[in-house]
């Protein structure tokens, strides 16, 4: 019950970690300052006047809360984790200013070998396939791929690392809530193979506030953070920067040198930031083993037909192909099932159909 009430000191106004530390610090517990009297918690020095008196009547009118998130919680299936508890995410401890509280669903762990995988919610075909085939390899290699769950290259990460392994989804609101909507069904894909967590809890609706804090933790919980995408203004700039804070490593892939949503990468590598072709440029900076033999989520091997080798062949991960160019493409061969043979091979997951209908590649590897 302890950490119900930790939860709840979390929620008034103005508590931060750092205050919100400080404050159990004083009272020895979170329920003791959940039940202290008014003038022990505005006299004791812990906190400003001005955010002890918010506090003050935040636990007058409410409370009930701590029973009530942990009532709200079992029902949601919702878990619970407070810094001190051993699962508490090694990493995420060690920054400046660590969530005291994480809810989440799925399984919750606290290994180290963790990258975090973000980039532009306005992609290109080129940075959907690097994200994904990237964070598909590290997640082969036992890596656990961590990022926002938004729009974009973090979905695309997602949908990477659950090929071959496990993902973790940091959001910017409760995570009983699916944001954006259309990214419900990758969530709950998330739990069951990985975890989906937020210092907020559920019911939180996601405000434009939130996600410069949710990047926190995103870069937190990494060795390092790759950025695949990135425009020069962009919020995942600030989760490089938040990593470079706290002394982590940043990582880039480069792009077109005409690409608007590849100048931020550009300028990380400038600024020193290791450029990345391939999961290999990546783990060999750890030393973690890069043999997909030796790990537990091996690749599979995709085996194409002479028609699907074909299409195949034409086919690349920067530039989408209508069918009337995949036909012209081909010249000659057999382009009357095209259509069936372009949907056995996205059944297979090796191309994909974007919202053009227009086809990529989404697999370097494994095609026979």
């Amino acid at each position: 019950m302890e950490a119900f009430f930790l939860a709840a000191l979390q929620m008034s106004s103005g508590i931060g970690s750092v205050q919100l530390a400080r404050l159990v610090s004083f009272f020895g517990t979170a329920e003791r300052a959940w039940q202290a009297d008014a003038g022990n918690i505005c006299n004791g020095g812990c906190l400003n006047q001005h955010v002890a008196e918010v506090l003050c009547s935040f636990i007058r009118k409410n409370r009930d809360l701590p029973k009530q998130l942990q009532e709200t919680c079992g029902k949601a299936g919702i878990s619970i984790c407070t810094i001190t508890e051993n699962q508490y995410p090694v990493l995420l401890k060690q920054i400046f200013n660590p969530p005291q509280v994480l809810f989440y669903r799925g399984q919750l762990q606290s290994e180290l070998c963790r990258i975090a995988v973000v980039g532009s919610r306005h992609f290109s075909a080129y940075g959907q396939s690097v994200a994904e085939n990237l964070s598909g390899e590290l997640a082969s290699c036992g890596v656990t791929v961590v990022s926002g769950a938004a729009r974009g290259i973090d979905t695309a990460a997602h949908r990477g690392a659950l090929r071959e392994g496990r993902t973790v989804a940091v959001l910017g609101c409760g995570v009983d809530i699916a944001y954006p909507a259309e990214n419900r069904g990758l969530l709950a894909q998330i739990a069951e193979q990985g975890v989906v967590l937020s210092e907020y809890p559920p019911g939180t609706r996601p405000m434009p506030g939130f996600f410069p804090a949710r990047n926190r933790i995103i870069s937190g919980l990494a060795k390092g953070t790759l950025v695949v995408e990135a425009a020069e203004k962009s919020g995942s700039l600030i989760t490089a920067e938040l990593a470079l804070s706290e002394g982590r490593d940043v990582f880039a892939v480069p792009g077109s040198i005409y690409s608007d949503t590849s100048k931020g990468c550009h300028h990380l590598i400038q600024q020193g930031a290791k450029l990345v072709t391939m999961a290999e440029d990546i783990l060999e900076e750890y030393g973690w083993v890069p043999g997909k033999e030796e790990s537990p989520c091996k690749s599979g091997q995709h085996v194409l037909s002479p028609e699907e080798t074909a299409v195949y062949q034409v086919l690349s991960f920067e530039k989408p192909l209508s069918i009337d160019e995949i036909i012209y493409k081909l010249q000659g061969s057999n382009t009357a099932n095209i259509a069936f043979i372009l949907l056995q091979m996205e059944l297979k997951g090796i191309v994909r159909e974007d919202v053009s209908h227009a086809y990529v590649r989404t697999v370097k590897e494994g095609i026979l």
